[in-house]
């Protein structure tokens, strides 16, 4: 089975029988696979040419450095992908990161004690809720997914803001243990990353072995088919507002462990970022295709770009020009891509009369 299909669920999810009666990539999860194999190219690439100018890049500390820079952005990318898969967007998910990790530094002092697991739970639990409002606003409101998560992304900052009241929290104030989270390694791999990867595995492995999973790229594909076709859309974009929502709040908690610094502004900005992470590794805008996987790397070659120019001692602006033309050219190739699948069942439906 493919990761990136769209369609209902009796229809190509990926697969096709060939005559040996063993499953046969459909051409978009082909196409699809080539494109995370690009991004890995890329990344290669980009690595290659920045250790040449500066051998110091793949440094122990610079690796661990860029590992950790790059997880809180990966399980925020592979949230979204769950949401534009199905055709919708997420742009709140910064500011529940900022409550949330806020969130944790408050609980760290007014309860001392709390054990940091705890801590993980509760702060999983409250992102969930942000994104069960922003689920239930889209279903009841029937409003437009941007619409919606614009306005809770101000809401949600605002209530923050008025929770921090102009205070900041610090590091002094949080359990030692909580902080050795963010910056602990194990066999020299960061903590924070490998908890990345695990996101990453449970929810590239969801979108592809489970029906609901499959669903979403039915959903997002054509919502009116979907319905038709006995998909519950209104409870499965409900619940990819949740998951999405609960990422951000493990993202917020991840947060607060690495930094220990935080106010009200953690987090401003960050939902562009994960739009782009997500759009770069291949999840169509327009919905209906994407893996977590593709997200991920999305979200690794961003993080590595802003490292290898900082290294290059290239003006920063350079690096928001290059993420804004790497956006460009995924949104082409996902409608030539579009343009390549319709073209070709076209042709086997013409084949077929």
């Amino acid at each position: 089975m493919s990761r990136t299909d769209a369609g209902a669920p009796e229809r190509a999810v990926g697969t096709a029988p060939t005559d040996a009666g063993r499953p046969r990539r459909s051409l978009t999860g082909r196409l699809l696979a080539v494109r995370e194999l690009s991004l890995l190219i890329a990344l290669g690439l980009l690595v290659g040419v920045t250790t040449v100018r500066n051998d110091r890049f793949l440094s122990g500390q610079s690796v661990k450095d860029l590992l950790l820079g790059c997880a809180i952005l990966v399980i925020l990318a592979v949230g979204q992908t769950l949401v534009v898969v199905t055709r919708n967007v997420d742009l709140s998910v910064g500011s529940i990161l900022g409550l949330v990790a806020f969130a944790t530094g408050s609980l760290f002092l007014s309860a001392p004690g709390t054990p940091w697991p705890v801590a993980l739970v509760l702060g999983v639990a409250l992102g969930a809720l942000c994104g069960a409002v922003n689920g239930g606003l889209i279903a009841v409101a029937r409003v437009p997914a941007l619409v919606i998560t614009l306005g809770t992304l101000y809401a949600f900052r605002g209530v923050d803001y008025y929770w921090a009241s102009g205070s900041q929290i610090n590091a002094a104030d949080m359990p030692p243990s909580f902080l050795r989270l963010g910056n602990q390694t194990v066999l020299g791999v960061p903590v924070l990353f490998l908890v990345a990867l695990v996101v990453v595995g449970v929810v590239g492995f969801y979108l592809r072995s489970y029906r609901s999973g499959r669903e979403l790229y039915a959903i997002g594909s054509e919502p009116a088919a979907a319905r038709l076709s006995g998909i519950p859309v209104g409870r499965r974009v409900f619940a990819v507002f949740v998951a999405s929502g609960a990422l951000a709040g493990l993202a917020g908690v991840l947060y607060a462990a690495r930094f220990g610094t935080l106010d009200a502004a953690a987090g401003t900005g960050l939902e562009l970022q994960v739009v782009a992470a997500a759009v770069v590794g291949g999840v169509a805008i327009f919905g209906g295709s994407g893996s977590a996987y593709g997200a991920a790397l999305g979200a690794v070659l961003l993080t590595t770009i802003g490292s290898s120019l900082a290294v290059l001692r290239i003006d920063p602006f350079w690096q928001q020009a290059v993420v804004g033309a790497l956006i460009l050219a995924a949104i082409g190739l996902d409608r030539l891509l579009a343009l390549r699948v319709a073209a070709r069942l076209r042709g086997r439906s013409a084949h077929g009369a």
